[in-house]
């Protein structure tokens, strides 16, 4: 596995640390502005004033699919190059977590992998909160509505890809309830890795009583 480390360090306290994760292919960081839009509004609402320039710390590896691992807090970047295999989810299990709280992309993710250890035999999990849909452990999620695709209006987590595709109204917002779901359905996952990708026909298992 190649593993590429590149370490800053700030004078600043340490806080609990946050993630980001951009795809890099032959060389190239996609979505970029995105990404800096988040770790800055991320950084301000933990209230520290740094700022770091992705532009100017990210220098992917040529040729190849990379998952660039970015861990940083107020003090510190560590920045990772990993070769990337994508997931295959095509089936997802309802899980209740009314007190799930994921607004910060933290690098802690033990609540979302509490999480994923419920989805039984599907392959990842769906996650309800206050009665409505939000997000499966690893991206958001949009459904077609047989005339455009809806996204939660509340997800656990503001997704980069999802916020590109929000601003090309590619995609709307709506509450989405279980009660709203066909259970075998045409969904979308969104991430910075996967973009837009689309399941035909993915089955969603009901929260089990």
């Amino acid at each position: 596995m190649t593993q590429v480390n590149v370490t800053s360090v700030l004078p600043y306290l340490v806080s609990r640390q946050l993630l980001e994760t951009i795809k890099c292919q032959d060389g190239q960081a996609s979505n970029l502005h995105y990404h800096q839009q988040r770790m800055d509004k991320s950084l301000q609402a933990l209230g520290f004033k740094n700022h770091y320039d992705l532009q100017q710390l990210i220098s992917p590896p040529d040729n190849e699919l990379y998952r660039c691992r970015i861990v940083y807090d107020e003090r510190t970047v560590t920045i990772t190059y990993l070769p990337y295999t994508k997931r295959i989810i095509s089936t997802l299990q309802l899980v209740q977590a009314d007190q799930l709280e994921y607004a910060l992309k933290y690098a802690d993710r033990n609540e979302l992998d509490t999480l994923f250890e419920q989805r039984s035999t599907a392959d990842d999990v769906l996650i309800i909160k206050d009665g409505l849909v939000t997000d499966t452990t690893i991206a958001n999620i949009a459904f077609f509505d047989g005339k455009q695709w809806l996204t939660p209006r509340s997800p656990l987590l503001q997704g980069t890809t999802r916020a590109r595709l929000l601003n090309e109204k590619q995609i709307y917002e709506a509450d989405i309830r279980p009660s709203d779901l066909n259970y075998n359905s045409e969904f979308a996952l969104l991430n910075a890795m996967i973009g837009f990708s689309q399941i035909k026909n993915g089955i969603i298992l009901p929260t089990k009583s």
